[in-house]
């Protein structure tokens, strides 16, 4: 906490700055996945196209759960030579085609269902699932009041110790930098029979505020 005098005109006054923290904790509302497909031959097209059909496949069986189109999209597409090394010696082993697509799961629920189909339908990795918000920044502002409310009841509690006859006056407001929401959580993959359990946990919002006050 900072304290500090200033002058204005021939009125003296003193100004003190605390920090107010606010938390939310929520439900995440969606789920973002990445599904790659990985191909290999020595043939570059034959590799690109054995890519592209069983990438379709899993494409029509996400489709199949209820997923909007608009709800897959394509993260990467790479094509790369792949190489085995025999006593030191690199020897061309054929191309590797990866492609990955990242889908937005609005039912939380079916995670574990997602990523089951996924592999099933020839998918060889999920990767990056990370839960979010919808309306992030309606939870921010909420975080935002709070912080507001733990600076003035700071402030309070400063006005009462330093025997104050009246309460500060917030005069100055600065909003921190804020990393964004946080997962509170860790994120459960388990490869057990059945459907994939995944633990959504909680997402965390909080927002800082420096606030100086004048008394």
């Amino acid at each position: 906490m900072d304290y500090s005098n200033a002058h204005h005109g021939s009125h003296r006054f003193r100004t003190i700055t605390v920090t107010g923290n606010g938390k939310l904790e929520t439900k995440p509302d969606y789920a973002e996945l990445q599904i790659e497909v990985r191909t290999e031959s020595r043939d570059v097209s034959e590799a690109q196209r054995q890519n592209a059909a069983k990438m379709n496949q899993v494409i029509q069986s996400l489709l199949a759960l209820n997923i909007d189109r608009n709800d897959i999209q394509t993260s990467f597409y790479n094509v790369t030579p792949a190489y085995d090394y025999v006593e030191g010696k690199r020897i061309f082993r054929g191309y590797e085609v990866t492609n990955a697509i990242t889908v937005k799961i609005r039912n939380i629920t079916e995670v574990g269902v997602v990523i089951d189909t996924a592999i099933k339908n020839g998918a060889n990795a999920t990767s990056q699932l990370t839960f979010k918000l919808e309306n992030e920044e309606n939870y921010y502002k909420g975080a935002l009041q709070l912080a507001l409310q733990n600076a003035n009841e700071k402030a309070q509690a400063l006005a009462v110790s330093l025997r104050l006859s009246h309460l500060p006056l917030a005069i100055e407001i600065v909003e921190e930098s804020v990393s964004g929401p946080i997962l509170y959580k860790t994120v459960s993959m388990s490869a057990e029979m059945g459907s994939t359990p995944i633990e959504q946990g909680t997402i965390m919002i909080e927002a800082t505020l420096r606030v100086k006050y004048q008394y």
